[in-house]
């Protein structure tokens, strides 16, 4: 019999607040709301920082919404994971004077009514939400590249918040988190087959990011061919899957 562990350590955030710079403490995280970019197909990146139960905003259609976590140490589904809790981040993004990023229907609008709360994956009434919007220029065409250049450029953005993580004590995490996987020889051998979108621009999934739930270093299942992987459950949890839909 062998074993394999993941620790995921939780930081909460009881606050959030915006600055000319990120800053991380064990129960508070400040944000930037500017991020330098060279991309000749997008406009800008909007920052926006939205508190608890205050989502009555217009937005463009919600891309993603994606958890902040990072390794410390090992790879995606073992050693130690930092994840921050308390706040999320919600990618939106456009075409100006044009088509919504999106693939089998489009959610802008006002926030509040296109956004499911209080579900797995999504944030509570008492979550933060960093909201970032991207904007392409006009003449820009709809296809799976420009999709991809809005997902990197905003990892790159949370990539700073990561890097601070990684930094924090694991003693100071407000919750501890411990997976261990046995395997026994002998016995039978289980499967979950778990399908996932590959078909094309804004209906694409990464897998094995170099970060938990990140894009930077993920192979797309569509440039695998769509052909089956196999994943260990603290991979799963550890968020070696990026369902971008």
């Amino acid at each position: 019999m062998s074993q394999k562990e993941l620790k995921i350590k939780a930081f909460h955030m009881n606050t959030v607040t915006s600055g000319d710079k990120f800053q991380l403490d064990p129960n508070a995280l400040q944000i930037k709301t500017n991020h330098s970019f060279e991309e000749e197909d997008i406009k800008q990146m909007t920052i926006q920082l939205l508190t608890p139960k205050h989502h009555d905003v217009r937005t463009n259609t919600i891309m993603d919404i994606i958890p902040i976590s990072t390794k410390v140490l090992g790879q995606l589904g073992d050693g130690i994971t930092h994840t921050l809790t308390g706040v999320y981040v919600v990618l939106t993004g456009a075409i100006e004077d044009g088509e919504q990023m999106h693939e089998f229907g489009s959610s802008e609008g006002i926030l509040s009514e296109n956004l499911q709360l209080n579900r797995v994956g999504t944030p509570t009434d008492d979550d933060y939400i960093i909201h970032i919007d991207m904007l392409a220029y006009p003449e820009a065409k709809f296809t799976r590249e420009l999709c991809l250049k809005m997902f990197e450029i905003t990892d790159n953005y949370i990539q700073e918040i990561r890097e601070a993580l990684k930094m924090m004590d694991g003693r100071n995490a407000t919750e501890v988190h411990t997976f261990v996987e046995t395997f026994n020889e002998g016995k039978p051998r289980v499967a979950l087959v778990k399908q996932v979108a590959g078909q094309g621009a804004m209906y694409d999934t990464m897998v094995f990011p170099d970060e938990p739930s990140g894009f930077t270093g993920g192979t797309s299942i569509i440039d695998m061919n769509n052909v089956p992987v196999i994943i260990s459950p603290n991979e799963y949890r550890d968020g070696a899957i990026r369902a971008m839909v």
